[in-house]
């Protein structure tokens, strides 16, 4: 006897069909599982079996083999129990063949018959509707995410005899549905709004800047100065979350299992601050079992490194990579995954080890060899994929002791999405969204300058030792300032202001 469950396994965030093949001979009791199943995956014979004969199911005394085709495919995780169990009840007849062949399935099983929840439900859904599937079965707890593929009928189940008396027809079951434009076209709530900041005008400035040209951050400042409170703000002004981005981070976050059983879609930008103790494998991704590290978790929103410094250098360099090419590949023995790690790096830093140079109040007590080992913590790679440096002073009581709110996120939200859309005309098909992402070519055709900036920009270079490849940050933050004032030519402000923004260039230059 005879059958097959179709059901998935997540390669990266992507869904990939598999076959659950089920044989049931004559022989002694045997329960085989082949097809690459890791530990897990094997340890569903126990489950399955307890489930079926716990839900008033006969589970054969005969040999059993189960095969998970492709077999050159590594199979995870515990979502092949519900296919597993409905394969060995499909080849003793008591589900027809022929309606399961309709469904993608997945689920675990507890010993009493429960589904429970799995990982990347979201992805199967997407799988399942890029296979012309009828619909698929998932646990009653990862319904909402799986609902939101609609031309998918997604069919929440809650036992092993539910799944089995749907697909008898004995009973029906409720198709999830979940009306996606309310959903994605609410208001996205932050608990945090840059109004709540009081005074630091300059650095709310090149907040924005940041934000208008999607360019990478670091600030400087000593303990206190609220460097940790900027940056947690800086997701509440970048444009809104489009369905295509939602749908990636939200995959990311299923297939992680940090996705809330009551959230079917992501509908704000991540903010991710791993502790500076996190190893290179938490950061980037990986493990013995390859899963998303925070640049991944960090996709479509921001990486916030507090004290960077403090992070091991070896960790460091590792986002090398992912902020060059917007991606994290993993390669093990047996299998190779790519992760989406396109996001905004904003970094904080003290300006030394006590954190007091160059503080009007507070005296200094590093010497300057403790200050150079401080900073060269920071290699010049790293710090060459930042575009902006930014000095944040401590805040001075009258600004603290002000009752006017500052501007809040929306306000300045508008003109960052204002600028943004018009790098989206200006780039059109060049798969260019930001003008942090401009190359050479693109810096050379939409930064030209005039006899002005031109000199000005050769006297900062000279006179105050800006290093050679500060020349392409400082203009394309220069675009970026003008896109934020509507102007498509960038005159000799623009430039001016943009020099400011290179402050640790400046450092190096001094010292």
């Amino acid at each position: 006897m005879l059958s097959k469950v179709l059901s998935s396994a997540i390669i990266g965030i992507e869904a990939y069909l598999i076959e659950v093949e089920v044989d049931i001979s004559s022989g002694l009791p045997n329960f085989t599982t082949v097809g690459l199943p890791e530990t897990a995956v094997k340890e569903s014979k126990e489950r399955v079996k307890s489930a079926i004969k716990n839900s008033g199911y006969h589970f054969p005394d005969d040999r059993i083999t189960v095969n998970l085709a492709p077999a050159n495919i590594k199979k995870e995780g515990t979502g092949f129990d519900l296919p597993m169990a409905l394969g060995i009840l499909a080849a003793t007849e008591i589900v027809p063949q022929e309606t399961l062949a309709q469904y993608l399935v997945m689920g675990e099983l507890s010993l009493d018959g429960r589904v429970k929840p799995v990982n990347g439900s979201l992805s199967m859904a997407l799988a399942a509707r890029q296979g012309n599937y009828t619909g698929i079965i998932v646990p009653h707890a990862n319904r909402c995410e799986a609902s939101v593929v609609t031309d998918v009928s997604t069919f929440p189940v809650k036992t092993l005899s539910q799944a089995v008396d749907f697909l008898r027809n004995q009973a029906g079951i409720k198709k999830e549905l979940v009306d996606i434009a309310a959903l994605f076209h609410r208001d996205a709530l932050y608990d945090v709004d840059f109004s709540d900041v009081l005074g630091q005008e300059h650095v709310k400035r090149a907040l924005e800047i940041a934000a208008a040209g999607g360019h990478n951050l670091i600030m400087i400042g000593p303990p206190g100065s609220g460097k940790t409170m900027l940056a947690k703000r800086l997701p509440t002004i970048l444009p809104a979350l489009s369905f295509e981005e939602a749908i990636e981070t939200t995959k990311i976050y299923s297939v992680v299992g940090m996705l809330p059983a009551d959230q079917a879609l992501l509908n704000t930008r991540p903010f991710r601050s791993p502790h500076h103790t996190i190893s290179d494998a938490g950061l980037i991704g990986g493990g013995h079992i390859p899963r998303p590290g925070e640049v991944s978790l960090a996709h479509n929103g921001v990486l916030f490194l507090d004290e960077l410094p403090e992070f091991k250098k070896h960790v460091l360099e590792v986002l090398r990579q992912p902020l060059e090419d917007l991606a994290v590949t993993i390669s093990r023995a047996v299998v190779t995954v790519t992760y989406p790690s396109s996001f905004m790096l904003v970094a904080a830093m003290n300006p030394c080890p006590c954190g007091y140079y160059s503080d009007p109040k507070h005296t200094c007590t590093c010497t300057y060899q403790q200050i150079h080992r401080y900073r060269s913590k920071i290699s010049g790679p790293l710090l060459d994929r930042i575009d902006i440096h930014v000095e944040v002073p401590a805040v001075p009581y009258k600004e603290l002791a002000k009752r006017t709110r500052a501007e809040s996120s929306q306000n300045i939200q508008i003109r960052v999405e204002r600028a943004r859309q018009n790098q989206v005309r200006r780039f059109g098909d060049l798969k260019i969204y930001c003008n942090a992402q401009m190359g050479s070519r693109q810096i050379k055709k939409y930064c030209q300058i005039d006899g002005r900036s031109n000199a000005l920009l050769e006297t900062a270079i000279d006179k105050l030792g800006l290093s050679a490849r500060a020349y392409n940050r400082i203009l394309k933050i220069a675009r970026t300032i003008a896109d934020l004032e509507g102007n498509e030519h960038l005159s000799v402000e623009h430039i001016s202001e943009a020099i400011q923004y290179r402050n640790l260039d400046r450092n190096k230059a001094v010292n």
